[in-house]
């Protein structure tokens, strides 16, 4: 998705640019995209990588809108626009209002099954307790909500929400890397309680009524979310996009001021700037000769991996209501799955009439082990936790795994400072830039942001070095 963006963003740039310049886009498999993946099968709608994005990050839909395909853009069902969190084997709907770490309306809070009563009580303390003495520190997200909110809060909530998005470990997660409004509003309002509390004042007349996430944000394609990627990828001009040409190293020549791509096969190419879009542990394989400070700096990003499950079933196979779009999952219980989509209620055309489509996620940063079974295993582990939470006893009409290996890059406690000594040595190499999900954003609208402003960074540098040597 970065790459394309970057490809796409450059592309727009040349149409206005004093000079025109190629464009090339080296991808290692035989499709663009990378883990943006929709299938069709048996009139049902699969997707192997993220199922939609956020409006509240313009990026991905302004991209959409300059593609042609802003029409196509759909929204989230109207009906049943809730969130689940599994407490003590239970299916329990997300109080609403609820924010993540804290709830924004007191009385679905309060009467929630979710948090026993002294769990309740320690949250409440949020509403007394005074700021950080030190808000400057890089806290984890496991020590925020702890000291804000206590365990309880930790283990039956923030972990699980967070982990659907990042598939992180709390204790390790950089708060201010990942989520900083938080921090924000302890520092201007100390109680974060009373901060989403006002929040939600003002803009009631915006509010949805949805528990949980704000799910009329999230937005998506009548026919998946390779629609995107399908649409970069064909404006490309053919000679621009260039299939299975895996790179092997990138050598910056510093007397003749060239990069020197070299590619599987023994073809190099020569370019004025390079944007590298690929996790962050294969751009140090790549740039090791070339800086082995910055290899070192991108070789320490983590990641962790992780697999989609996609199940079909007959609706009438599955006892629950479906009476929301999912449910995420406590490491407290010790299930297979970090969460699970409805898909087929989230969204429409994702299941045939009479069809019901769910799709669970497996890995993390929690449960590696779980990303290492085999694909029966993981079918079969993903089932018993369908049985016990919705009643399924019935076996799916088909299934479908797809593995992500080190997909999902860890935002730890440092990534700031980390990216920050990126930057100072990215700045000693001219032409070069980096973007992906490694970085500033995990989402298809940061990867979006990104890559498009690798590209008008390249086009402006490279713009300057011109006027300064008219002569070239």
């Amino acid at each position: 998705m970065s790459g394309l963006a970057a490809a796409h963003r450059l592309l727009e740039l040349r149409a206005g640019a004093a000079r025109s310049f190629e464009i090339l886009l080296l991808e290692a498999s035989g499709r663009a995209g990378g883990t943006v993946r929709t299938e069709r099968r048996e009139g049902f709608l699969l997707e192997g990588g993220p199922d939609s994005f956020i409006s509240e990050k313009p990026a991905a839909l302004e991209l959409a809108r300059r593609l042609g395909v802003g029409g196509r853009v759909i929204e989230t069902n109207p009906e049943h626009r809730r969130s689940f969190v599994v407490s003590r084997g239970r299916l329990r709907p997300t109080p609403e209002g609820f924010h993540l770490l804290a709830p924004a309306r007191l009385w679905p809070f309060l009467t929630t099954g979710i948090f026993t009563w002294r769990g309740k009580a320690r949250m409440a303390l949020d509403l007394v307790l005074p700021r950080s003495a030190d808000a400057g520190a890089d806290e984890s997200l496991a020590a925020f909500v702890r000291r804000r909110f206590g365990r309880e809060a930790l283990e039956r909530m923030a972990q699980p929400m967070v982990g659907g998005i990042y598939t992180a470990d709390p204790e390790h997660l950089s708060l201010r890397a990942t989520m900083p409004r938080f921090l924000d509003m302890e520092r201007e309002h100390r109680s974060l309680i009373l901060a989403l509390m006002r929040n939600a004042r003002r803009q009631h007349a915006r509010r949805d009524g949805a528990s949980g996430a704000r799910y009329g944000l999230f937005l998506s394609f009548d026919e998946g979310m390779q629609v995107l990627t399908d649409a970069l990828a064909a404006r490309l001009p053919a000679e621009s996009l260039r299939l299975r040409a895996r790179v092997e190293e990138v050598v910056y020549e510093r007397g003749a001021g060239r990069w020197l791509v070299r590619a599987e096969g023994g073809e190099t190419v020569e370019a004025d700037a390079v944007c590298l879009a690929l996790p962050a542990y294969l751009s140090a394989r790549l740039l090791r000769g070339a800086d082995a400070a910055l290899a070192a700096e991108l070789d320490a990003v983590p990641y962790a991996s992780t697999a989609t499950v996609n199940l079909a079933f007959r609706r009438e196979d599955i006892p629950h209501p479906l009476d929301g779009f999912g449910f995420v999952v406590p490491f407290a219980e010790r299930r297979a799955a970090l969460a699970c989509t409805f898909s087929s209620v989230k969204f429409p055309s994702r299941a045939p009439a009479g069809r019901a489509l769910l799709r669970a996620f497996v890995g993390g940063a929690l449960q590696p082990e779980m990303f290492e079974l085999g694909e029966g295993e993981m079918v079969e582990a993903v089932r018993r936790d369908l049985r016990d939470l919705l009643g399924v006893a019935a076996a799916p009409l088909f299934s479908r795994v797809e593995r992500w290996p080190r997909s999902m890059a860890q935002y730890h406690v440092g990534h700031l400072g980390r990216l920050a000594r990126i930057n100072e040595r990215l700045g000693r190499l001219p032409g070069l830039r980096l973007c992906g999900n490694a970085y500033t954003g995990a989402g298809v609208p940061d990867c979006v942001r990104g890559g498009e402003e690798a590209a008008a960074s390249i086009v402006a540098e490279l713009t300057a070095a011109r006027l300064q040597t008219p002569s070239q």
